[in-house]
């Protein structure tokens, strides 16, 4: 029991410290980054296991940030992002930032924005955008890190009852817009991201064409919005969903190339041959 008391007592100081960050006059993003880094680094200081513990102080954290947006009623998206920031780097501070961390992170996000009522859709969005941003500041390759958030993105939809469809869309958007901010390879990572939600989508039994459409659909407005060339999201997103399905079968191979060899919100997709299981 003391442990939950615990648990609570943290929960509340970060939902009053981003309180403050929301009602204040600065930053929100950068706000809600310092609380959460802060929160993660004495969370983890001393810990023996970080990486098992890292899930649990994840999801107290973002408890306490996502409770302050719904009771403040605004900036949901920048906090959030902060949030995100805040906690690879507050990990990093301690220990190495891993692809499993992040997974935790953004299956975390989703799972707590719907305890909170909040619009997992733009979670996913914003989770993602910070997740890939900050990957500028750890030492994670861009496409594993793309791969890892999108499959926890899409394990924490599943768990709340989600809609997977809606959350990849949102992933992709969200992570082109990370890797941009980071000066990465935004194709690279948009394939990844693909490839992460048909894997997360293949272990819960979700719909791999609906999703696979979906993850170019986000591509697609990710680069209408930010300058990018549609056809090169489109098509990187499309290989990435069809690398996934490879990792499957063949008949999710099949699923996914008919779903995304087509066009989509006016913008022709490319896709290489066919990949094969094995």
């Amino acid at each position: 029991m003391a442990v939950e008391k615990g648990t609570n007592v943290e929960q509340n100081e970060v939902k009053g410290a981003v309180a403050k960050v929301i009602k204040g006059t600065g930053d929100t993003v950068d706000g809600t980054l310092d609380v959460a880094r802060n929160t993660t680094v004495k969370a983890l200081k001393g810990v023996g296991e970080v990486a098992q513990t890292v899930p649990k102080v994840t999801a107290d954290i973002l408890t306490g940030t996502l409770r302050a947006t719904n009771e403040v009623g605004s900036e949901l998206g920048n906090v959030v992002k902060g949030a995100v920031i805040g906690i690879i780097k507050g990990i990093a501070e301690v220990a190495s930032v891993t692809v499993g961390s992040l997974a935790d992170i953004a299956r975390s996000a989703i799972g707590r924005a719907s305890d909170v009522g909040e619009d997992l859709g733009e979670v996913a969005l914003r989770t993602t955008h910070g997740a890939i941003a900050a990957t500028k500041n750890v030492t994670l390759d861009l496409k594993d890190a793309a791969v890892s958030v999108a499959r926890g993105t899409i394990l924490g939809a599943n768990e709340v009852g989600g809609d997977l469809a809606k959350t990849a869309r949102n992933a992709v958007h969200g992570t082109i817009a990370g890797a941009q901010e980071a000066g990465g390879d935004v194709m690279l990572a948009a394939s990844g991201s693909a490839r992460g939600l048909i894997k997360g989508t293949a272990e819960v039994g979700g719909d791999l064409a609906k999703v696979a459409r979906n993850a170019v659909e986000g591509a697609i407005d990710a680069a209408k919005e930010l300058g990018l060339k549609a056809e090169d999201a489109a098509s990187a997103a499309a290989n990435g969903a069809i690398e996934g399905a490879g990792e499957i079968s063949d008949t999710a191979v099949k699923a996914v190339s008919e779903a995304v060899t087509t066009t989509i919100h006016g913008v022709k997709v490319v896709v290489k041959a066919p990949f094969k299981k094995g």
